[in-house]
Parts: structure tokens; sequence; C-alpha cells
């Protein structure tokens, strides 16, 4: 299988799925938004909100590139729709650094919550479990008031950060043997 990346309308990425599979019942590839769950303090009050992981990308899963572009013409016509990445000219699947990010959310954690953390004697960030594990390398900071972890991701030779969630379950040493 090959994954696509198509730009949309920012905010409008379900809206765009939803209308997408409406309007054209017959083509049935899965389309995918991952999201993420952050909690958002306010005026003192704790409040759950849903993001993107990739603001204004949806991912399109097709066997090869000619169904692809076989049903171009229905996702440009389609409202919110931008463009395919690389371009319109240039429909490209994602490649294997691309892919292996993206894979991460939408077959593991189509809507990412809060990742397990520890700190260690360094005082760094050691994740037990959640969308966090195996992204270590890739956060940039960490803000432990507010339990967020910001990690840098690459699409298309662009690089962009987002937030996600932790929740500290101590300090703890791992244990003797596992080293």
């Amino acid at each position: 299988m090959n994954y696509y990346a198509i730009q949309v309308k920012t905010g409008e990425e379900n809206r765009f799925i939803k209308n997408f599979k409406t309007t054209y019942p017959e083509v049935g590839f899965p389309l995918y938004f991952p999201q993420r769950y952050l909690d958002i303090r306010k005026r003192g009050r704790v409040n759950s909100a849903t993001a993107s992981v990739f603001p204004g990308y949806v991912f399109v899963e097709a066997a090869n590139d000619a169904e692809i572009t076989a049903s171009q013409w229905k996702f440009r016509n389609s409202r919110g729709f931008f463009r395919f990445l690389k371009s319109n000219q240039e429909i490209i699947p994602l490649s294997s650094r691309d892919l292996e990010i993206v894979f991460h959310f939408i077959k593991n954690y189509p809507i990412a919550g809060k990742s397990r953390v520890y700190f260690n004697e360094n005082s760094r960030i050691v994740v037990v479990d959640g969308p966090l594990l195996g992204l270590e390398g890739r956060i940039i900071k960490v803000d432990k008031r507010k339990g967020r972890a910001k990690i840098k991701l690459d699409l298309y030779e662009d690089s962009f950060s987002i937030d996600l969630s932790f929740e500290v379950i101590g300090s703890m040493e791992p244990a003797a043997g596992n080293g």
C-alpha cells in the first residue's frame, strides 16, 4: 500500500473527509486524519481539546499510483482541497522517513492521548508508553508544569513542531539488569 498526503483547509480536515465520502461513496480509499488530545488551562480551569497532529493534512491509502491518479479529479473538486503533495502535477507517495512518522499516528494512535513518562536522575524524560514512545529523539522542549512535550515533525522536507501531552508517573529508576 502507498500513502499520499493531501493538503486541505486547516481546521476543516474532518469536514473534508465527510464531504468527500458523501459526494464520492464509490471511492473506497481509507482517509486518515491523526489527532491528539491536549489539556488546555484557561482562567484556572482545565479543558480537554482535540487538535490535529498534522494541521491541514489528510492521508489517503491507495494500492498504487494509478489508483490515486484515476481519482485525483474527485479529490481536487472537493470542497476544502488545496493540493496533493508534492504537487498536483507530481503526486508522490510518502517516503520511508515521512511514512514512518505518519504510520506511528494513523496505525497506533488515531487520537493520541497522554503518554506516561518519568524523569531520570539527569532530569531527562523517559517515555514508558503512549504516543511519545519512539519519538524521544524528536523532543525539543519539555514543559513539566503543563505536562507537554514539544516534538519536531517533518513532512515532505517541511518541519513543524507540535505539543503532545504526558503524565508523570514518578521519578523511577530502571530495574537492575534492564540497562
